[in-house]
């Protein structure tokens, strides 16, 4: 590295956020940028280590972190640019919303603080739009061949780019009105506006990228029609069947999966069309986010905007301990407390919380009758049961489930291509192959629900899958 000697000279710098008595009335991206000379300062403390696990454990998709974190120290932003762009298809999205699991597997991380690398990618990015160096880059040779993606999240659009660019003519089918799926209905304005996903749609119609949205594949158009006019169909749908909560009372109304709330709002804010008669509305309700993940996080964020009167998140799991615990050493992922900027802004949050039923009536849920849990090991295994005389009340008048996705949607689509799946439910692959030889799958489709750099990584393997198929079947 150009500074030897900078991880000594500066501590890190995370970036900051506006502050909450402002950001909580509207719906733009909250973090605030650093300063050009603090990011030469932050890219100086990457340390030559030898082997950098941040690339080679911590990121899914293998950026080459050290390269290009060298590049910008040396003030060469455009060749930094490249380096990022020869692994992620989207780096704007990964710079924004990304855990960044290669920070944590940061050598600096064992007895320091990490490298800002995310933030460091986030900057790369924008420069690189701002001067203009990302271009659309169309196939020079064109093989003939046809393919149709279905779903256009971050793997199926990292597929579509990827076949794109080595010649194929591509076709991206999406149920919902506009492209981006999880990165456009999922992610809240205020993580990432979706101009930052519009930019880059640019890019990828201009590659030869054609996309039919308000299109459900195996209803609007069969797999039949899919399977005769196309060589190969990719199918990257994501995880859509959410986890339920089987418990009396479920029927009520004011209980929602987290996805419906988080899509609906984004839809209002993009113009787009949404039923006003199932309009979900957290204002001035109590409300109960169930889960404590990244969903419910988003959900916690979404209802402080809309107003809600107060917020409750509950996890059945126990509160992670502060720091790093010795089950999770580095360069692990560990399993530690976090709190998001969505926390910040105001939520009650409790663990060891087990969900028993809702109360209400036909005119909406009134409370939650809930217990605590502990959890011991016994052979080998985490146990839960339910501690006695813990029994208590939550008021909330609108519910919010946020306890994950089982699978891929068993559609007509799956179902008519007779593709197996596996014993969780998702498309059993080879290296991307599903039984049927023709048909491909990716992201969360195959993996489960999982993050966005890994489906973004997932789609472009298995584009690769698809063009050593097509070349040796030609």
């Amino acid at each position: 590295m150009s500074k030897t000697k900078g991880f000594l000279d500066y501590t890190r710098q995370s970036v900051g956020y506006r502050p909450v008595e402002v950001r909580v009335g509207d719906y733009k991206e909250i973090e605030i940028p650093l300063t050009p000379e603090a990011i030469k300062q932050q890219v100086s403390r990457c340390i030559d280590c030898g082997i950098p696990f941040c690339h080679g454990t911590g990121c899914p998709i293998r950026n080459n972190i050290p390269e290009f974190n060298d590049l910008v120290y040396q003030g060469r932003w455009k060749q930094a640019c490249e380096v990022l762009h020869s692994t992620n298809n989207f780096p704007e999205i990964t710079g924004r919303i990304c855990p960044a699991p290669c920070e944590t597997s940061c050598t600096l991380a064992i007895n320091d603080k990490p490298v800002t690398i995310r933030h460091i990618e986030y900057q790369i990015v924008e420069r690189a739009f701002a001067e203009g160096w990302i271009v659309p880059q169309p196939a020079a040779v064109k093989t003939g061949k046809t393919v149709a993606v279905i779903g256009s999240g971050p793997a199926g659009l990292a597929a579509a780019q990827q076949l794109a660019r080595a010649g194929y003519d591509v076709s991206v089918f999406e149920r919902d009105e506009k492209p981006g799926g999880l990165m456009r209905y999922g992610i809240p304005d205020f993580k990432m506006e979706k101009h930052v996903l519009d930019r880059r749609l640019e890019q990828i119609k201009a590659e030869g990228v054609r996309f039919h949205t308000g299109v459900n594949a195996g209803v609007d158009i069969s797999s039949h029609y899919l399977q005769k006019m196309y060589n190969g169909i990719c199918i990257t749908m994501g995880a859509g069947k959410p986890r339920d909560l089987a418990i009396p009372g479920r029927e009520l109304p004011g209980i929602h999966f987290a996805m419906a709330f988080l899509t609906q709002q984004n839809k209002l804010l993009a113009d787009e069309t949404v039923e006003t008669s199932g309009l979900i509305n957290a204002g001035r309700k109590n409300v109960l986010v169930i889960g404590g993940g990244d969903t419910g996080s988003d959900c916690v964020g979404t209802s402080r905007r809309q107003g809600a009167k107060s917020i409750t998140q509950i996890e059945i799991l126990p509160q992670p301990p502060e720091s790093r615990p010795a089950d999770t050493p580095w360069p692990m992922w560990p399993r530690q407390m976090r709190t998001s900027s969505s926390h910040e802004e105001g939520c009650d949050r409790r663990w060891n919380i087990l969900t028993k039923k809702f109360v209400g009536d036909s005119t909406g849920v009134r409370e939650v009758h809930a217990c605590k849990v502990e959890w011991k090991q016994e052979n080998g295994r985490w146990v839960m049961t339910e501690v006695p005389g813990s029994d208590f009340v939550i008021g909330a008048e609108l519910i919010l489930l946020a306890t994950g996705f089982v699978h891929v949607e068993h559609n007509q689509l799956i179902r008519n291509l007779n593709v197996v799946l596996d014993d969780h439910g998702n498309i059993k692959v080879n290296h991307y192959q599903s039984s049927v030889p023709s048909v491909f799958a990716a992201g969360d489709a195959v993996s489960g629900a999982s993050l966005v750099v890994r489906a973004i990584d997932s789609g472009r393997q298995a584009a690769e899958a698809m063009d050593r198929w097509f070349r040796r079947t030609a």
